[in-house]
């Protein structure tokens, strides 16, 4: 068993409760907008709040990813991780672009645009819609989330890796140096974690989710999100998605 399945196995074991109401939950596959900023980028701030507009939608998911590459300007990216970086650059590797840079969206792991460019996104979004062809359920219950992957009718898609991003809620966070000193930013669905969780091989699988992951995050919104692979385990295009809100 494999480091990734032996993790996930040992967390399926654990259970926790998150008090209040029944949570919404979402059926209908998502386009996913991943946005790649820092706080240390003067001209991320207009995608942050641009990203705040696609997060109100129904059809997307939106999800923050800070990255700390520009930390030496002077200011510390107080949400960053090396991870988000790390997937942003492979997302460029796989893309065979080389283009890195903040404010950076990706949209359902194909095309990338400036993430201030409504227009861009908007147009990345309808054509890679089509790609979006696996459905995605997810139902809260008391410990766990149950979701539902659905089967693929192209028997040229058969395998998919399943991500689990654990979010928050919108973020403020003063400035005190670097390109935004001074400024106030709202930061909204910040990733918090993003792993890996098991391989789908083309057919209607079920994973339980348990609320521990939540609790142990501080968080309680998560995706999931269904995504291709292409060769060294480069992110491809993105099959299918759906998220759950805890905080209703």
């Amino acid at each position: 068993m494999s480091v990734i399945a032996k993790s996930f196995a040992a967390a399926l074991m654990v259970s926790g409760l998150i008090a209040g109401t029944a949570p919404a939950y979402t059926q209908d596959t998502k386009a996913v907008v991943e946005l790649f900023t820092s706080q240390g980028c003067s001209s991320c701030p207009p995608a942050d709040e641009l990203l705040a507009e696609y997060a109100a939608r129904d059809d997307v998911i939106a999800l923050s990813l800070p990255v700390d590459y520009w930390d030496y300007l002077g200011w510390k990216d107080t949400l960053a991780s090396p991870e988000h970086t790390q997937r942003q650059r492979a997302y460029a590797d796989a893309r065979g672009d080389r283009q890195v840079y903040t404010p950076q969206v990706v949209i359902n792991g194909v095309e990338h645009a400036v993430g201030s460019n409504a227009a861009a996104i908007d147009t990345a979004i309808k054509e890679t819609a089509n790609g979006l062809s696996i459905p995605i359920s997810m139902t809260p219950g008391t410990d766990s989330t149950t979701v539902t992957i659905g089967a693929s009718d192209n028997p040229e898609l058969k395998k998919g890796m399943i991500w689990l991003a654990l979010y928050d809620d919108p973020i403020a966070v003063p400035i005190d140096r670097g390109e935004n000193t001074g400024r106030t930013i709202v930061y909204t669905n910040v990733v918090r974690k993003i792993r890996p969780i098991a391989m789908w091989m083309g057919e209607e699988m079920t994973v339980e989710l348990p609320m521990s992951e939540l609790v142990h995050a501080g968080v309680k919104h998560c995706a999931v999100i269904l995504q291709t692979e292409l060769d060294d385990g480069l992110p491809g295009p993105i099959l299918g998605a759906a998220a759950v809100d805890y905080s209703s």
